[in-house]
């Protein structure tokens, strides 16, 4: 698994916790980075998944773009490759943009960052496209032959009803070109702590929905995928049968992967490491043959507890041929009230999150973690 990550957008969206800058200076410089440190930790082993994740991007040149593709190519074995994800925002996927991507043969899975269908929302978190952008970017991968396309949205947006979020489901679900929608993640917003979104609300200028609000967007999101033929695999995330993320399900399921970029983390499977998140300092270290990083050893109990938070957001839950033997009796015993609560099943490989389970999925492992 092989993550890069492109920390450059338009400009910052209100709600944004990830390491990003806004504007197009120094990317070129980056690019060439981001290329020298591919070629430093180049692996023989075969890549399964490649992800660009960011900020956005399909910020990116489609020549900036082939630059890192090439050099993919030329330092690590792509033979067995199954996955190539592009994040992408709606603005960006003109039909020139599109082909030429196209024409790469690398890329084979487009997610693009809708958030909303309703510009009154997408105004409210300082997206840039437009719900018109978001309908003909859709299209466009079509058109293209992009054939495996991810969108997300958000719930629990500011001053969103459940109707307003209903309507964005019905926008979809109306597409002319719904068929290549083989993927759908939708997050609950998250308040990032220094955030603009953070200050807004604190400030009294927006308000969020109600908790009871959020359980009623979810329960529309659940009966739609049903009608749609789209299945539960993690909490946020549903997919058409075959599609699932093969990367993000390789995160939840601990798989070691490489992250190259400003700010992109690493794991081996006991050590997580994380590069520099500053452009310059990026920049400036690898033009001195080094990446400035930070790392951490886990412990047996951090890679438990690890798993369990992971695990239990997936609809496969905890395997406990993956539990230490010296902790299975303890997490039996812990687990007993939420199997009586019905948010666990208990199987013969371990315990399963139920439907209500998934939605209390991170306050059932913090009350199982070993601490």
């Amino acid at each position: 698994m092989l993550y890069l990550h492109i920390p450059f957008c338009h400009h910052k969206c209100t709600y944004c916790g990830f390491y990003s800058v806004a504007g197009s200076r120094d990317r070129d410089a980056y690019v060439g980075a981001l290329c020298d440190e591919l070629r430093m930790r180049s692996s023989q082993q075969q890549l399964k998944t490649v992800y660009f994740g960011g900020g956005t991007p399909s910020i990116l040149s489609l020549q900036q773009l082939q630059r890192i593709v090439d050099t993919i190519r030329d330092n690590y074995d792509t033979s067995a490759l199954q996955e190539v994800t592009l994040e992408a925002n709606p603005e960006n996927l003109t039909p020139s943009y599109l082909d030429g991507l196209a024409a790469m043969h690398f890329v084979n899975r487009l997610s693009i960052g809708i958030q909303s269908f309703r510009d009154d929302e997408l105004h409210r978190i300082n997206r840039v496209h437009s719900a018109q952008q978001a309908r003909e970017a859709i299209h466009n991968a079509a058109a293209s032959g992009f054939e495996n396309v991810s969108i997300d949205l958000i719930m629990g947006l500011p001053g969103q009803t459940c109707d307003d979020f209903q309507t964005n489901l019905d926008a979809l679900a109306s597409l002319p070109d719904v068929e290549v929608v083989k993927h759908l993640s939708c997050y609950e917003l998250t308040v990032e702590e220094g955030s603009i979104l953070e200050r807004q609300l604190r400030m009294g200028r927006l308000a969020l929905p109600a908790e009871q609000t959020l359980v009623e967007e979810y329960g529309k999101l659940y009966d739609w995928c049903e009608v749609h033929g789209f299945e539960q695999y993690e909490v946020s995330n549903f997919c058409r049968p075959g599609y699932a993320s093969r990367h993000n399900s390789g995160y939840w399921m601990r798989t070691p992967y490489l992250g190259v970029g400003a700010a992109a983390h690493s794991f081996d499977g006991t050590c997580r490491r994380w590069n520099v998140a500053d452009i310059q300092c990026y920049v400036d270290g690898t033009a001195q043959g080094t990446v400035p990083f930070e790392e951490e050893q886990l412990s047996e109990r951090d890679a438990y507890n690890e798993y369990l938070m992971t695990a239990l957001r997936t609809v496969d839950g905890i395997d406990l041929e993956r539990v230490p033997p010296s902790l299975r009796e303890r997490l039996a015993m812990a687990v007993k009230p939420f199997v009586r609560q019905g948010l666990l099943t208990e199987t013969p490989q371990g315990y399963k999150p139920t439907r209500g389970g998934l939605l209390h999925a991170d306050g059932m492992a913090a009350t199982l973690f070993e601490v």
